[in-house]
């Protein structure tokens, strides 16, 4: 039997049982190492404002839809999509991958997983590499779609609104592409580290009027792109006030809820700002000829092990999965404390 973190209802969760499946001849098991905890997605989840949890997401016209039948969304056992594994059982047939081998991917907070051989064989770390860095995988191929939206210029100016782990990484990628990077967030701490890890400029939105000091610093031009990660209207708004004329603001951050505080009449239209939505289901369609989700995990994961960005320096709480419940509770109660936070697995 294996355990996995299920959300039994908002704010509650528990370690629940589930039944191991047999390996077919081309698959591998993995025993989890690490699995990161997301402080946006997962957290509407937890807190229960999630739009999947209300609705029914049709993925042939790829809308949402009022669920037909009134049906408990409850437990939720198919969350989490930060982890890393060893391999500890392979198939009769399997050739490319070998027991010992450390793999990232997606497969939730649960102690072990089923994965197919050729999903191992594109995933798999370097032998050197520490095995944390396989959490960021995912997380780090959002901030990178992100960035690849941006189309950012070297010489431009890219103001980065939110500064939680993919505003962090989004920031060190933008500085890698050649842009001075303007970081904002209202945390003192992480504006702290948005300075460590390479922005130009970092400043609290709430002691200064975001718009205005952008301009300043720009000349009156404002940024060339503002990219909104943190989830906010507020910082959406914001963000597309910063864009100069006829620049672009990337939408990157998930929006649980209603739209109020984003003014879509004001400078957003008089400006002739290009408002793009980066959702990590797909690239820009003019990319999609080469580059894909694995692309970006591998790049992620590439970018880690060369030193050119520095995400393991991004974690600041690690718990064992038993003590899982202690981690959500300070993610949800104290946000300001935490950074990228990880369950550890024995």
């Amino acid at each position: 039997m294996g355990k996995v973190l299920a959300l039994i209802k908002p704010g509650k969760i528990e370690i629940m049982d589930y039944e191991e499946k047999a390996l077919q001849p081309d698959e591998v098991r993995v025993k989890t190492l690490y699995s990161g905890i997301s402080a946006g997605t997962e957290l509407t989840s937890y807190r229960g404002d999630n739009p999947h949890l209300n609705k029914s997401w049709n993925s042939d016209l790829r809308i949402f839809e009022d669920k037909e039948e009134k049906k408990d969304s409850y437990p939720i056992t198919n969350w989490g999509y930060e982890e890393v594994g060893e391999i500890i059982e392979i198939g009769s047939a399997v050739e490319k991958i070998k027991l010992g081998d450390t793999v990232y991917g997606t497969w939730g907070h649960r102690t072990k997983a089923v994965l197919t051989e050729d999903f191992a064989a594109d995933h798999r770390l370097p032998e050197d590499a520490d095995p944390i860095y396989g959490i960021f995988s995912h997380i780090g191929s959002i901030a990178l779609n992100a960035i690849l939206d941006a189309d950012i210029h070297v010489g431009e100016t890219a103001a980065v609104f939110g500064q939680g782990v993919p505003g962090q990484i989004v920031t060190q990628l933008a500085k890698l592409n050649g842009a001075r990077v303007i970081a904002l967030d209202l945390n003192p701490k992480r504006l702290e580290t948005a300075r460590r890890m390479g922005a130009d400029i970092v400043f609290n939105p709430a002691q200064s009027k975001a718009a205005k000091e952008i301009k300043k610093l720009t000349g009156g031009r404002g940024a060339d792109v503002s990219i909104e990660i943190s989830g906010s209207l507020k910082a959406l708004h914001q963000a597309v006030k910063s864009t100069a004329y006829s620049g672009r603001t990337i939408a990157s951050g998930f929006f649980a809820g209603s739209s109020q505080g984003l003014n879509l009449g004001e400078e957003f239209h008089h400006n002739r700002i290009q408002l793009i939505c980066s959702q990590i289901s797909g690239v820009r369609p003019e990319l999609s000829y080469r580059w894909n989700r694995l692309r970006l995990n591998q790049t992620i994961m590439d970018l880690q092990q060369s030193k050119k960005i520095d995400l393991k320096g991004l974690i600041t709480n690690i718990e064992d999965f038993n003590d899982a419940e202690k981690l959500f509770k300070k993610l949800n109660q104290e946000p300001e404390e935490t950074l990228q936070t990880v369950l550890k697995f024995d």
